[in-house]
């Protein structure tokens, strides 16, 4: 890329959209409209006193992601700028992870996280899925009603993902707190990373004491020989990027399935898969909405705006898909998933995408079977949403259907 002195000027009396305001959890896509007016490069606030770069462009995205010569993953450069107590450092200070490494470092951390997934067979991952929906409906099925974010897609995450990183379900409830207050970027963001990574260091100490038949097990024992500080951190990662996004995709979904009586009863007949919701929701209302940080290693022209060093630049994932949607006319012709960059591109394309899209699928689909007249108790365009600048995550979705003890006889999944 070469520099061009006129871009340097491209903010200079742009007003940053602030991300970090209520309004953005109420309507994202008008602050993204607001975003693309700068062009496909817009200037934010993650949080007061923290400018970003976002980008809105698809083709802008593309190059970001698949440039490695130019940006960095790497935001201890940014860091040092930015004070102790900011509330978004928790998603983006630097760890010794795959998501913060380039080069030859991330192509280890990054290899060795595929193999260690790659040992957990499909019927194994959807046996777990149904074991804990299997526990949560046994919950909740007598009571006739739940909030399918707090009784189910929250603990569900907890208990698919302890039992694979091996935990007790008992230990459920405080991964969902601490990932919830680190993900919100507000005041308790500080508390909860200290708290997950507590978890996480309380984790690894067991398994390097005693192994398990546990992804941590086996990173500690993969070829790469990481010490048991990198499995400490590949596991903060994997934990924290498996729990959250996934619980939103699960919960997003359901909304959009319970919110549309067709949709719904076409789905509980089988008549349409679940799939269709997971990718509209990919398409509409992406759970991990702005991420994919990168830094430029010097000032440089990107896209007609100056971008300068050690500033983030954050893909808006939400807009790309709101945009694309909006603009394409062929919608028909192309792969289903075409217009959306939810699993990101390039070499930090979210290595088990599969894993996910077989949880939400399985879950949604276990859950409709043992309550199959699930019925909202709000219209969607009632339900709210959690602040923070990096995701698209609702507060509750309320629901009611005919109660169903564990042991009640029938027809059961």
């Amino acid at each position: 890329m070469t520099t061009h002195p006129a871009a340097q000027e491209t903010f200079a009396r742009a007003t940053p959209v602030r991300l970090w305001e209520d309004g953005f959890a109420r309507d994202p896509y008008s602050y993204y409209a607001a975003l693309a007016a700068h062009g496909p490069v817009g200037w934010a606030e993650l949080a007061p006193g923290v400018p970003a770069y976002v980008v809105t462009d698809r083709r802008a995205a593309l190059d970001l992601l698949h440039d490695t010569e130019t940006f960095s993953h790497d935001p201890r450069p940014w860091e040092s700028t930015v004070a102790d107590d900011s509330p978004v450092l928790g998603m983006m200070r630097w760890r010794p992870n795959t998501l913060f490494a380039d080069g030859a470092a991330h192509v280890r951390y990054r290899t060795s996280l595929i193999d260690t997934f790659d040992l957990v067979e499909p019927h194994d991952l959807r046996a777990r899925v149904h074991r804990a929906v299997h526990v949560l409906v046994s919950r909740i099925g007598p009571h006739g009603e739940a909030d399918l974010v707090a009784d189910f897609a929250r603990p569900l995450m907890a208990l698919v993902f302890n039992s694979l990183f091996g935990l007790p379900d008992s230990q459920s409830e405080r991964l969902n707190a601490a990932l919830g207050k680190m993900m919100e970027g507000g005041a308790q963001a500080a508390e909860g990373e200290a708290e997950f990574g507590g978890y996480v260091l309380e984790l690894i100490a067991a398994k390097v004491e005693r192994r398990g038949d546990d992804l941590p097990s086996a990173l500690l024992d993969h070829p790469a020989e990481l010490t048991p500080e990198e499995v400490t951190w590949q596991v903060f990662l994997t934990l924290g990027a498996g729990h959250e996004p996934t619980t939103n995709l699960v919960s997003n979904a359901l909304s959009r399935i319970l919110g549309n009586p067709e949709y719904y009863s076409t789905l509980t007949n089988g008549a349409r898969p679940v799939m269709d919701a997971v990718v509209e929701v990919l398409h509409h209302e992406t759970p991990l909405a702005n991420y994919g940080i990168h830094y430029a290693r010097e000032a440089v022209a990107f896209h007609g705006t100056w971008l300068r060093a050690a500033v983030p630049v954050v893909i808006s994932y939400g807009a790309l898909a709101h945009f694309a949607e909006q603009a394409d006319e062929d919608r028909e012709a192309r792969p289903r998933d075409a217009s959306h960059l939810s699993w990101s591109a390039g070499p930090h394309t979210c290595p088990v995408k599969q894993h996910a899209l077989l949880i939400t699928t399985e879950a949604i689909e276990r859950l409709t079977q043992w309550l199959p007249d699930l019925e909202p108790v709000l219209p969607r365009e009632r339900l709210t949403w959690r602040p923070g600048p990096f995701h698209r995550s609702l507060t509750a979705l309320p629901v009611r259907f005919s109660p169903r003890a564990p042991d009640q006889p029938g027809e059961l999944p």
